[in-house]
């Protein structure tokens, strides 16, 4: 820009040759600039953490009585009918837009695409113009002003390259993704059902905190999210609609099956046995070992495993092992008392574990002896309450999918479904 002191000199070449001359300097530094493809925007991120369960729930085939087939009725028209509820080709196109933010090799094919673009000789004619453009628009400019206004046009130019090239790519995948997002809206209808029917619907309230929390993650209110979305090429409600599937159907599934769901003690002592941390469980464990002869056979293993199998039908608790080993010839008694699940070899850990509590395990062949281990008693040590209560949770939601997915695999094969 002019100073209040110096003038600006007029920026007016005379000379085509000048002109061609910068143009030439303007093409070198838009190919040398590199521009990167941009990085996965907060919308992908979102599609992408939103889009990998909700498809893998219940891909069930509903028999021929329960399923029509007719001819499409249009690009606008009605689609699939679920129990009477339309599903319209609107909604599957924008389901398929929606799930192509998470497709997995879309920035790939954009970054491909973007490089075929700039390489391209009509982007380096396109850059020539530009400048032509600039500079006949922009009379008495300085030389420096003209490059920048150029400099801003090339950046423009070079983000409108970035757009064409994600909306190659995600056009490329859109086809593949049909099915995909008609049986998630299959899917979603039957939830929405199912949860109107036991009047457990989730709240826009609560679809609202959803994406709100999203938007705020990638630094945007709700407004600017959805307008973000959109330049992807997504729209928001899209994704409203399918949180608020997800969030009925779990409503549903605490109302439907929450009294079945019960986490046992040996379940829970297992998960955090083997996870990584602190916790550690202990078992308190006692063991009678048959021990071998010296001339160790076929005959004797057998006999040994017959005295056991006779001895652990007389175990009526864990006060009684040490006598019951002294009624035994050649048997050896050990009160191991409470000693870290982790040091215990497996099988044998995960069978005592698994154990209750006063229980003799079947007999099995250790190095010096048959092995009959007794579960006395067990304990955490050292435990973190919200390492148990996480490990508590996972149980849980791993027995709610169990029960989600059979409930929606005979929502389905129950449903009127007619495709269009």
């Amino acid at each position: 820009m002019p100073t209040d002191q110096t003038p600006a000199k007029p920026y007016a070449p005379a000379k085509s040759s000048a002109t061609c001359r910068h143009a030439a300097v303007a093409v070198m530094a838009v190919v040398a600039l590199g521009i990167p493809l941009i990085a996965q925007s907060p919308a992908t991120a979102a599609g992408a953490s939103a889009g990998g369960s909700a498809s893998a729930i219940a891909k069930t085939t509903a028999t021929t009585s329960n399923v029509i087939q007719v001819r499409s009725t249009g690009t606008q028209g009605i689609a699939v009918l679920v129990n009477d509820d339309p599903i319209t080709n609107y909604e599957i196109d924008q389901r398929q837009k929606y799930l192509s933010l998470g497709a997995g090799d879309i920035q790939n094919k954009a970054r491909d695409k973007f490089k075929a673009l700039i390489s391209a000789k009509s982007t380096t004619e396109k850059l020539r113009d530009i400048l032509r453009d600039v500079i006949k628009a922009n009379p008495g400019k300085s030389k420096d002003e003209i490059l920048d206004i150029f400099e801003r046009r090339k950046k423009q130019f070079a983000e409108s390259l970035q757009q064409q090239a994600v909306s190659s790519a995600r056009a490329s995948v859109l086809p593949g993704l049909r099915k995909q997002a008609v049986d998630e809206l299959i899917d979603e209808r039957l939830k929405l059902q199912e949860a109107k029917r036991l009047n457990v619907l989730a709240g826009d309230d609560e679809v609202d905190r959803l994406v709100g929390g999203i938007a705020e993650r990638n630094k945007m209110d709700i407004e600017k999210f959805g307008k973000h979305m959109k330049s992807m090429g997504a729209d928001v409600n899209s994704m409203r609609s399918r949180f608020k599937a997800m969030l009925s159907w779990k409503n549903v599934i605490r109302r439907q099956f929450g009294h079945q769901i019960s986490i046992s003690t040996q379940d829970l002592d297992r998960a955090v046995a083997s996870a990584d941390g602190d916790d550690k469980t202990e078992l308190n464990v006692q063991l009678i070992t048959l021990l071998y002869d010296n001339n160790l056979g076929q005959t004797e293993l057998a006999r040994r495993l017959r005295e056991a199998s006779e001895l652990r039908t007389k175990f009526t608790g864990c006060s009684m092992t040490g006598t019951l080993a002294q009624s035994a010839g050649g048997a050896r008694f050990s009160n191991l008392g409470p000693t870290e699940a982790v040091k215990i070899p497996e099988p044998t850990r995960t069978l005592l574990i698994s154990a209750s509590d006063g229980e003799m395990l079947p007999a099995s062949v250790g190095g010096q002896g048959v092995e009959l281990w007794v579960l006395c008693g067990r304990k955490t040590v050292g435990a973190n309450d919200a390492k148990r209560d996480a490990a508590a949770e996972d149980l849980r939601q791993r027995e709610f999918q169990v029960l989600a997915e059979r409930h929606l695999n005979d929502l389905r094969q129950d449903a009127h479904i007619e495709y269009r």
